[in-house]
């Protein structure tokens, strides 16, 4: 066979980014004769597949290994986290799939970055997670989230009108008995998509341990074991749930559902919030973890200090 003719087939194809349909009509040969010579250039050498690593492969899978998870998706810089957890919905996000999405301000970097151009159509539900904190950057808002994603995405939105916090567990039971909670709670128990912010005390940038409950209760929390929350459901380092009288006060998915989601995705990036990231994984609250490339390999060196027992 011409060397000649298999070399300047393989450069239409790989370089010039003409389809075998293209190809054939030039040379006069059909799209079945032209496939056949880009797989012998290929198995003679002519051709040479390479793939650009950013070598963050063989760190996500030392990290799946050691922590059993489905999938890690590392980026450079936390900053980067946003359009990160975009590109994975969008791969995963489907027609009938229901997307649940807590609030705060890496959920809002991820509805930043949805755009229609860059969004493609599902016919899908998308809601919150958990009702809506006072004194919140418009841009955290869990409403404010959801409305962003649902319109990226053309899906089908749910709102929950309730706040996150009540006063009291006889508040929350009132506000539970209201339809559009009921809606809402009916959707968690099927969530097939769970995108979630990992918040710790010992991170700076959570101020709902510190500022909305005071010094106080972050100390008492942390003296309890407490080293990370989802949805403001407060565990420690192997998992374990704490402070059974705030979850009574709070309208928010019961995390244990997590456990039963296909993608429940954690995006959280700081070197303060490796231990709450290891507590959410040993909770089987997350099976996707996206973060920095500094946090993994922190989580990757990381032992617990604590037993288990």
């Amino acid at each position: 066979m011409d060397r000649r003719l298999l070399i300047k087939i393989s450069e239409m194809y790989y370089l010039e980014n003409k389809n075998q349909n293209e190809i054939a009509e030039q040379f006069g040969l059909n799209r079945i004769t032209v496939g056949k010579y880009l797989k012998k250039a290929l198995a003679e050498g002519l051709v040479k597949i390479s793939i650009a690593n950013d070598s963050y492969g063989v760190l996500e899978k030392a990290l799946e290994k050691k922590y059993g998870l489905k999938e890690v998706y590392i980026v450079s810089f936390a900053s980067e986290l946003g359009y990160a957890g975009l590109q994975y919905i969008q791969r995963i996000y489907s027609q009938d799939d229901v997307l649940g999405i807590s609030w705060g301000r890496t959920l809002g970097a991820v509805a930043q970055a949805a755009t229609l151009e860059r969004c493609n159509p599902v016919q899908a539900d998308i809601l919150p997670l958990g009702g809506s904190l006072e004194n919140v950057n418009d841009e955290h808002h869990v409403n404010t989230i959801i409305y962003k994603m649902a319109t990226a995405f053309k899906a089908r939105s749910h709102y929950l009108y309730a706040p996150f916090f009540t006063s009291s567990a006889a508040a929350k039971a009132v506000f539970m008995q209201d339809s559009n909670c009921r809606r809402i709670a009916a959707l968690w128990e099927r969530l097939t998509i769970a995108v979630i912010g990992i918040g710790s005390p010992a991170s700076s940038s959570n101020w709902i341990w510190s500022g909305y409950f005071g010094n106080e209760y972050m100390e008492l929390l942390q003296q309890a074991g407490g080293v990370g929350d989802i949805c403001s459901r407060y565990y420690d380092l192997v998992g374990r749930r704490i402070d059974e009288a705030l979850e009574n006060r709070t309208i928010a998915i019961d995390i244990n559902l997590l456990k039963q989601v296909r993608h429940s995705i954690g995006i959280a990036a700081s070197p303060a919030k490796v231990e709450a990231i290891f507590g959410a994984i040993q909770g089987q609250y997350i099976n996707v973890l996206i973060t920095d490339e500094q946090t993994a390999q922190l989580l990757l060196q990381f032992k617990p200090q604590q037993s288990e027992g």
